[in-house]
């Protein structure tokens, strides 16, 4: 993984919001102002966005999945070549449904990266807080795709060996939670969360790096563990 800045929480975060969709992109604008926000450009296709990183490489981008000329994954490669780029340049990717292939080729990427259903856009509390944990680093993924692998009936062996409390400590890091708000979730303490982290770690093999690049592996795991 490389290695983040040392500083990830700026005031006032810069955004670039990429979205062929006008309205919406103008109502994200809009609630992103409201929310303390600096929204520095907006665009409607991969190529402009990647313009307009490289010309001042903003704290956070907004990019829908499918965008001109051919709706298929504009904004994900777009996401993929600024992570390269500019890893310290957090990253969001709205989609209309949820694909878990896309949510883990962005965890791929390290921190500070997200995925999230465009429907999430209307919880405006909810919207905001997940922006802010992106920009200090966390990795968010849609509820809706961690719920649909909690589901699914094929587990690999490294996972099998979670216990149920493990197991839902793991589904809250995949949502991009700290510590702090797994035990506010989970109404435990965070000496408990730290203790099943510590667990987590030690059943999936990770190596002993910093927490925060283990936490990303951890989520990847089970995330592929479908």
């Amino acid at each position: 993984m490389t290695a983040q800045p040392t500083s990830r929480h700026p005031e006032t975060p810069r955004v670039v919001l990429a979205d062929d969709d006008v309205l919406l992109r103008e109502s994200i604008a809009s609630l992103l102002t409201r929310s303390g926000f600096d929204v520095v450009a907006q665009v409607a296709d991969g190529d402009r966005l990647l313009e307009r990183v490289r010309s001042g490489a903003p704290d956070l981008i907004i990019t829908d999945i499918r965008m001109p000329p051919t709706h298929t994954t504009e904004g994900l490669d777009a996401a993929r070549a600024i992570r390269r780029e500019f890893p310290h340049v957090s990253v969001l990717v709205l989609s209309a449904y949820a694909e878990v292939s896309h949510a883990i080729d962005l965890l791929v990427g390290g921190q500070g990266v997200g995925y999230l259903l465009k429907s999430r856009v209307t919880d405006v509390g909810e919207f905001v807080e997940t922006l802010h944990r992106l920009v200090g680093g966390a990795s968010v993924v849609d509820p809706a795709v961690v719920q649909e692998l909690v589901t699914a009936r094929r587990r690999t062996d490294r996972l099998a060996e979670l216990t149920a409390r493990e197991r839902e400590v793991l589904m809250s890091m995949a949502e991009g939670r700290s510590n702090a708000g797994i035990a506010h979730q989970l109404w435990i303490s965070e000496g408990t969360v730290e203790k099943h982290v510590r667990s987590i770690f030690g059943k999936l093999n990770l190596a002993e790096t910093d927490d925060d690049h283990r936490r990303v592996l951890a989520v990847i795991t089970y995330l592929e563990s479908r």
